[in-house]
């Protein structure tokens, strides 16, 4: 792609969230959104592959569709109240048709199944973008408004645990098993966005660092699919050696950073009185964490298949940005000792 035009794209995507993050206003905060689909579509369809084509369609659809909703209830709520502030999202209805279209342009369950499929039709550089910056304005948008019913986030909550945890047992594509990942995680969050906001936030924030260095990982080995992960051990095994810890901070397994905010959220539900669905939600994890089991075991116990796609590549020097996946990986392993200083922080 043109750099030029590479350039405009990446400062569309970037314009377009800061206003969702800063606006107060709907349609201000409707037009952000706008401008992030758009400049994220010709990112996705660039390699021309009916795959990538297939993909960037069916994403731009279910897109217009959560913003055509976003604008229909905060034009509703705007005629019953005559507010378009933000804060103002009062009446039940379109309280409820936003908290629903921002569930699908993040991909909560049960309004997840198009984010597996495009993530699949995706490289991984795009994929990382669509896993990680383009959740970050419907999340601002999601924190902002005070749901007066808290059946809806934990039903979307509960789900996605579910969905996310089932739904990745059964893949052998590493862009589909990331995006089940991404599913229960964003489950997680939505449990407890109600009762603690500021920990939702740190959840994000974790998530999008573990993400970034797993997509990294698997970028840095050029690998799409479980079978490819066995060739790892040629091409990087320093590397190969830390991603089972890095998989296994996805899952939430303590000693490792990912075990922070799963204990924060069972530990904050408990306090709601809410033990079922705390005891749901650990007990989704465990799904979660068989396939990234999975994933470890096939990248260190794993002797490479020969086929076309398991035989190790040339060895070359990559040419590869390593210090980003370097500074990630070190946070997804490492940061669990900071919790009671993280805790300290959100309870200010």
């Amino acid at each position: 792609m043109n750099p030029y035009i590479l350039t405009t794209l990446l400062l569309g995507l970037g314009v377009g969230t800061t206003i969702t993050l800063t606006s107060s206003h709907w349609l201000l905060a409707w037009m952000g959104l706008e401008m992030n689909t758009l400049a994220i579509i010709p990112l996705m369809a660039q390699t021309h592959h009916p795959r990538a084509v297939e993909a960037t369609t069916k994403y731009f659809l279910t897109q217009a569709a959560a913003a055509a909703m976003i604008l229909f209830a905060s034009t509703t709520n705007a005629w019953i109240t005559g507010q378009w502030n933000i804060y103002e999202l009062t009446h039940p209805f379109p309280l409820m048709m936003i908290s629903l279209a921002l569930a699908l342009k993040i991909g909560l369950a049960p309004l997840h199944a198009w984010l597996p499929e495009v993530l699949q039709g995706l490289d991984l550089t795009t994929g990382l973008v669509l896993s990680t910056w383009q959740k970050l304005a419907p999340f601002a948008l999601l924190l902002q408004i005070q749901p007066t019913n808290s059946t809806i986030p934990i039903a979307l909550g509960l789900a996605s645990t579910l969905v996310g945890g089932w739904g990745g047992l059964n893949q052998t594509q590493l862009r589909k098993i990331l995006a089940y990942s991404s599913i229960a995680h964003l489950g997680w969050m939505i449990l407890v966005i109600q009762f603690s906001p500021s920990l939702t936030l740190l959840t994000l924030l974790i998530y999008l660092t573990m993400t970034f260095s797993t997509f990294m990982i698997f970028k840095t080995n050029e690998t799409t699919n479980i079978n490819s992960l066995a060739t790892s051990w040629a091409k990087a095994p320093a590397l190969t050696s830390i991603t089972p810890l890095v998989l296994l901070s996805l899952g939430g397994l303590p000693p490792l950073t990912g075990f922070m905010p799963k204990w924060l959220i069972l530990q904050e539900l408990t306090k709601q009185d809410l033990g079922l669905t705390a005891t749901l939600a650990a007990l989704s994890a465990l799904l979660s964490l068989y396939f990234y089991l999975r994933l470890s075991h096939a990248m260190t116990l794993t002797i490479s298949p020969n086929n076309l796609n398991g035989v190790a590549p040339w060895r070359l020097f990559p040419n590869h940005q390593t210090l980003p996946m370097t500074i990630t990986t070190s946070a997804t392993i490492c940061l669990l000792p900071l919790t009671p200083a993280v805790t300290a922080l959100i309870t200010l």
